[in-house]
């Protein structure tokens, strides 16, 4: 068959026009994606980074080559994170994680449109963010630290391991949402075993060398440090002065007995933050933030430091030891 120079013409317009919707497809398609990333503590202090960047290496993600990221640092100055979080939302990321609860509410005050993916977030459906677990229904989803109970334990974990002591204090960043909660919880437990409970609070480094201060004025004979995405930043400061008080003490989290401290009982975080990335995959993929459930981050580890007990004369029951998750000697 023959085609005419004027027939060719139109074929060639015709498959020019076919091809033309998919150029911009194609180039968005090429766009790399940007997250922001927005925490209350200092890069180094972030714990919670390594973990989620080896989750999304882990899913295929390379920095410069398929993704972006705009770290954003509070450096433990909560009242910083709603600027930072504005930053990120007029760079317009295709989605924020944040990385703890006052980070999580600093990104829904700043946008209700772009997806925030929570790293780790306490009870989120108390705190405001989904309408629930199972059905988040706006733009927030992510990992939450359920730590509901382990409050109350972290109070009989220390009177199991010190069955003498009547007096206590608690320490409480008062900027954190849940502070309350967790406060509340303490008072609960400690009524039950008759224990005289001190609270102290503390919002930078400052105010917990005061805390301390009042902790010794009260003459307590141990100290829980219930939670603060804040002390995780000043972890050595607290261990360092708890361990020149001679003041035995049970934190919320590993990072603490890693760092010289006695003992702790809570959630091990490093897994959220890895399913974090998940999230983030699965939203960039095409997925809305209110229809993924809320991933229940639930393993909870109890952690021991026998150098740090035998610093501070103290001798673990064997009941306490079996149960252990780690024991760091």
């Amino acid at each position: 068959m023959v085609t005419s120079p004027s027939r060719r013409r139109q074929l060639l317009i015709l498959g020019a026009s076919a091809l033309a919707p998919l150029r911009p497809a194609f180039a968005q398609q090429s766009k790399i994606p940007r997250i922001g990333f927005l925490a209350a503590r200092s890069r180094e202090a972030a714990v919670e980074v390594a973990p989620f960047l080896e989750g999304m290496r882990e899913l295929g993600y390379v920095e410069g080559k398929n993704v972006r990221y705009e770290w954003r640092f509070a450096d433990g100055d909560y009242k910083r994170l709603r600027s930072l979080a504005d930053e990120l939302v007029a760079l317009k990321v295709d989605i924020v994680a944040a990385s703890n609860t006052p980070s999580v509410r600093a990104a829904q005050q700043a946008t209700k449109t772009i997806p925030i993916v929570m790293v780790s977030a306490v009870d989120p459906v108390r705190m405001g963010f989904v309408a629930s677990l199972a059905q988040p229904g706006g733009n927030i989803t992510g990992v939450s630290n359920m730590n509901e109970g382990t409050w109350q334990k972290q109070v009989d974990v220390l009177v199991e391991t010190l069955p003498r002591i009547s007096r206590v204090a608690v320490l409480l960043n008062p900027s954190e949402a849940f502070s309350e909660i967790a406060y509340k919880d303490v008072q609960t437990a400690a009524a039950r075993h008759k224990l005289l409970l001190t609270r102290v609070d503390a919002t930078n480094a400052a105010e917990i060398e005061q805390a301390f201060a009042t902790i010794k004025q009260e003459r307590s004979q141990a100290l829980i440090v219930a939670g603060g995405a804040s002390f995780v930043q000043w972890r050595r400061q607290l261990v360092a002065i708890a361990a020149q008080a001679r003041l035995p003490t049970i934190y919320y989290r590993r990072d603490y007995v890693e760092a010289g401290g006695l003992m702790s009982y809570g959630r091990n975080p490093s897994l959220g933050y890895r399913r974090a990335a998940i999230y983030v995959d699965k939203i960039l993929k095409g997925a809305k933030p209110a229809d993924l459930p809320v991933d229940q981050a639930s393993v909870i580890e109890l952690v021991l430091n026998q150098t740090a007990a035998k610093l501070l004369g103290v001798t673990f029951p064997g009941k306490i030891l079996v149960r252990a998750d780690k024991i760091i000697d």
